[in-house]
């Protein structure tokens, strides 16, 4: 983590007034469902806001100048190696280990710090816990929606589905696995 960053110029989302407060008490902030991106299975701003506070270097390193650019080949390239990487280690095993793309290794989570690490407790602090309502994950027209999705630093990690009719809820499960 740098801290020295100007994110005030930065394309990257910085860490809004939500978020800052929030992950500092230790809260989840509101996801918004039009932030997740159904071909990659990521919320896309929570975890670029991840990345700008805490590993901005890396971003810029990697051409990732502007995150929603959808033709960017370095977003498209990212993207794909971080949805194959959750693919084939599971999403739990990219938080704790992160992934190596190109040249640059990036971490996804910081876990909880020992007792009087301040660098820990600060990189712990930049984690982005969130949760997301009614999220869309179809790719159609069926609108096939969770009622919950628990994200942390934008990766899916715990969802709520179904409070109403389960049949049929595994297979749906599947399609955003």
């Amino acid at each position: 983590m740098t801290g020295t960053a100007d994110l005030s110029a930065s394309p990257f989302p910085g860490p809004s007034e939500e978020t800052n407060g929030a992950v500092k008490r230790g809260l989840y902030v509101s996801g918004n469902p039009q932030d997740y991106d159904r071909d990659h299975a990521v919320d896309l701003v929570k975890l670029f806001e991840f990345f700008a506070d805490t590993q901005f270097e890396a971003l810029e390193r990697l051409g990732l100048g502007d995150y929603k650019d959808k033709e960017n080949q370095a977003r498209v390239r990212f993207l794909a190696r971080l949805q194959g990487e959750i693919s084939k280690r599971g999403v739990v095993e990219v938080l704790r280990h992160g992934i190596t793309h190109g040249p640059v290794k990036l971490s996804l989570f910081y876990g909880k710090p020992s007792p009087g690490n301040e660098k820990a407790a600060e990189r712990f602090a930049a984690n982005i816990f969130s949760v997301t309502r009614q999220l869309r994950y179809s790719r159609d027209e069926s609108q096939l929606a969770l009622d919950l999705c628990l994200f942390i630093n934008g990766l899916p990690v715990a969802i709520r589905a179904g409070l109403g009719d389960h049949r049929g809820c595994d297979r749906r499960l599947g399609a955003i696995a």
